[in-house]
């Protein structure tokens, strides 16, 4: 069973509701490529609650990827808006996008990309360094970041110690130990087979209880499937938007 998601009528100008942790309005991005312009999104609308679990999907060249960069602070719009936590972003620069993205965004990517020399607790605590965190704090927050993952018990392995889905919960640990405002995750079970691909949808089904707000980048059917929401892009427009309900 789907029904549309809710859309309230956003204008420029307006600050969004409390409770919306993601709003963009008229979101557009043009890349030139040799001697054309490639128009990767195409003025998209998008409003995502606090504790909202989002898939966005879309086949290659949608603009899923686009979008990810845009809402992760990676990139800038050519036009539009994009606020994240009630702050205007699309018009910082680029020293108040990275204290942005270290502040409120948690990422998680398809390759792990953990140090390999580094505990799975000192890969952790990294986002923790640059934030200035002190030592002993940064490193309870790592060890509460990882049993919240299911890994208190591998804090002192190195990655090569540790299995993919185990690698793959570390990174999420490194993506929630700032308490982010949203965890953007981009084809997360890309490189782990299917067994393990439930197992780390299960954190993440878990971590939404837990009130976490959670966009998705997939391609695949039964990886969104665990989202509550689905949106499905096609040449950088939002085709559908639709509320998933689990079939018992």
């Amino acid at each position: 069973m789907s029904h549309p998601a809710q859309h309230m009528e956003f204008k420029t100008g307006d600050t969004p509701l409390p409770d919306i942790v993601i709003l963009t309005h008229k979101l557009t991005r043009d890349y030139q490529v040799g001697s054309e312009v490639v128009h990767a999104l195409r003025g998209v609308d998008l409003q995502i609650r606090r504790n909202e679990f989002v898939a966005v999907m879309g086949p290659s060249g949608s603009g899923k990827s686009t979008l990810m960069n845009l809402l992760g602070c990676l990139d800038t719009p050519t036009s539009g808006e994009y606020w994240l936590n009630g702050q205007k972003v699309s018009e910082l620069d680029d020293d108040e996008l990275a204290r942005i993205r270290n502040k409120e965004i948690g990422f998680v990517f398809q390759t792990f990309n953990l140090l390999p020399r580094a505990t799975a607790l000192h890969n952790v605590e990294l986002p923790l360094i640059y934030a200035g965190v002190p030592a002993k704090k940064r490193r309870e927050m790592a060890a509460a970041a990882l049993e919240r993952v299911g890994l208190a018990d591998r804090m002192h392995h190195k990655p090569n110690e540790l299995s993919g889905g185990q690698r793959q919960r570390v990174a999420i640990a490194r993506a929630l130990v700032n308490n982010p405002s949203i965890l953007l995750a981009d084809e997360p079970t890309g490189n782990l087979d299917s067994q393990t691909s439930a197992e780390i949808m299960e954190v993440f089904e878990e971590l939404h209880r837990q009130g976490q707000t959670i966009v998705l980048i997939t391609h695949e059917r039964d990886i969104a499937a665990h989202a509550k929401r689905q949106i499905h892009l096609l040449d950088g427009r939002i085709e559908r938007d639709v509320l998933t309900e689990k079939v018992a």
